[in-house]
């Protein structure tokens, strides 16, 4: 056993001894942030703007503060890119995590010398409360792998900019970096086909025992070394025990990542977000994931149903019921106030609470962690027939294909045309190359390799309607999604069209 696996022990008891101490006072843990923000916002030009000096209740707050996206945040966003101080929080932040965006392209979410602790130490008590529940430890002992975007940061107004798996690659532990792969070098490449096969290179000589990530990149990794060892991984890493993932749902992935392993591993679940470490898996017993309370952010909730009304209601941890889906909003010591997530939440547990993460508050596709919206689909479409004008649509609706039986994954576009494009493979790659210019996220995937352009699919005149009538959907009010996360309409609309 070596000093790192002996040390982690006490110190994952003192984590989680100091834990529970606001596990089970959630809200007295989260009034004493709401005052801690409220009494360093009033002193930035946002606080000034709405009034926070005179705000003392969370009501009074409610009132001053309204629910916004990062378009509301935006301008507050420009005016520290142009070198304003005191702006959302005291000072600059000490970095902009780059992130995909809606109308306004790539956003820039702030992280500051106050939250950068909330990115850094959650991710770390993930692990800590892992070896506290079950003894386990000897894997710190090994190589650990994380496999995340280039720590290449730019600057602007003195401020560094990167991604946010890059910003945080700039803070493992020291203790840690000694046995973390791959190299600093080889997380610098952008292409992922050519660092995927330089991991590779490092790796496989390497007792590996925690590897984590995205699935599908994860997944990818995986196939690569069947390939040149034709070993399962079980039996190129014999020390591998744990597998640490976030960002997508691990549900379409988990048979064949294990299929892979070649035998069932521990996970350990994570919520991250550019916004702030939200909640991670405290446990290998219980359902759902430890909100994290005491972390520099004071919680809002709205319940789904009511979140696009007029005036929904804003409500507190205390305030949740079990079982019920809930826009997450944010208030943090980055200087993001009011902020809608654009995640739902729901709560399996209050005592402790812990939540799943069961979707977007809107119409998504998330399958390889793009987080393209239904916004930006419209927009890639409009744009290309606006290349073709003599194309219309009459519907049209967008899935993954994670598993083809060949070559890539990709996005599969099902489209029902009253007049299709004259060349229907050129205005694909139109309506392709607009969604790399709308989704960051989306671009990273297409040139990185890991997936391939999307497919277009022109579905015979009428099918959507007979899709809508077998599902007791056609006519009133109902829409078909822009968007699925899965592939039950797709297929739906396959199969329909099989029995016509």
């Amino acid at each position: 056993m070596g000093i790192r696996s002996v040390l982690s022990k006490p110190l994952a008891k003192w984590v989680v001894e100091r834990q529970q101490a606001w596990m089970y006072q959630p809200i007295e843990a989260q009034q004493r942030w709401f005052q801690r923000l409220i009494e360093t916002g009033r002193n930035t030009v946002f606080g000034r703007d709405h009034a926070l000096k005179d705000v003392r209740t969370i009501d009074e707050f409610r009132q001053a503060v309204p629910v916004r996206d990062y378009e509301d945040l935006k301008p507050y966003i420009e005016q520290i890119l142009n070198g304003g101080t005191d702006v959302l929080w005291k000072g600059k932040p000490l970095y902009f995590a780059k992130t995909s965006g809606t109308t306004s392209g790539t956003k820039y979410i702030p992280i500051t010398q106050e939250s950068i602790p909330n990115h850094i130490n959650s991710a770390r008590d993930a692990l800590l409360n892992y070896v506290n529940e079950t003894g386990e430890s000897d894997f710190l002992d090994q190589k650990l792998i994380f496999l995340s975007g280039s720590p290449e940061l730019t600057q602007k107004a003195g401020i560094n900019i990167g991604r946010l798996s890059g910003i945080v690659n700039h803070h493992v532990p020291a203790y840690l970096r000694t046995n973390q792969l791959p190299s600093y070098e080889t997380n610098m490449i952008d292409d992922w086909e050519t660092k995927l096969e330089r991991i590779i290179d490092e790796t496989l000589p390497q007792p590996m025992s925690l590897i984590s990530g995205i699935p599908p990149w994860v997944q990818m990794y995986f196939d690569r070394i069947q390939e040149r060892t034709g070993k399962l991984i079980k039996d190129v890493f014999p020390e591998f025990s744990l597998f640490v993932y976030g960002g997508v749902n691990f549900e379409p992935y988990r048979a064949k990542l294990y299929e892979s392993i070649g035998k069932r591993i521990d996970s350990i679940e994570t919520y991250p977000a550019s916004e702030g470490f939200i909640a991670f898996q405290d446990s290998q017993t219980e359902e759902g994931l430890l909100l994290l309370l005491n972390s520099g952010i004071f919680y809002e909730f709205i319940p789904a149903d009511e979140f696009f009304t007029e005036n929904p209601q804003r409500l507190t941890i205390g305030d949740v019921e079990l079982g019920k889906n809930y826009a997450v909003v944010i208030n943090n010591n980055a200087g993001l106030w009011g902020y809608s997530l654009g995640d739902t939440v729901k709560f399996v547990s209050r005592e402790p609470y812990r939540l799943l993460v069961t979707g977007r508050i809107k119409h998504f596709i998330s399958a390889f962690g793009e987080h393209v919206i239904g916004e930006e689909v419209e927009k890639a479409l409009k744009d290309a027939m606006h290349k073709h004008p003599e194309t219309e649509v009459v519907e049209f609706t967008v899935a993954p294909m994670v598993s083809p039986k060949e070559g890539l994954p990709y996005h599969e576009w099902l489209v029902e045309f009253a007049t299709p494009p004259n060349n229907v493979a050129a205005f694909a790659h139109d309506v392709d190359t607009r969604l790399t210019e709308l989704n960051v996220y989306y671009d990273d995937l297409i040139t990185g390799s890991i997936l391939q352009p999307l497919r277009l699919t022109s579905l015979p005149r009428g099918a959507f309607q007979r899709y809508m009538k077998s599902q007791g959907k056609l006519g009133g009010q109902n829409k078909v999604p822009r968007l699925s996360n899965d592939r039950k309409i797709a297929e739906s609309l396959l199969e329909t069209e099989k029995t016509v």
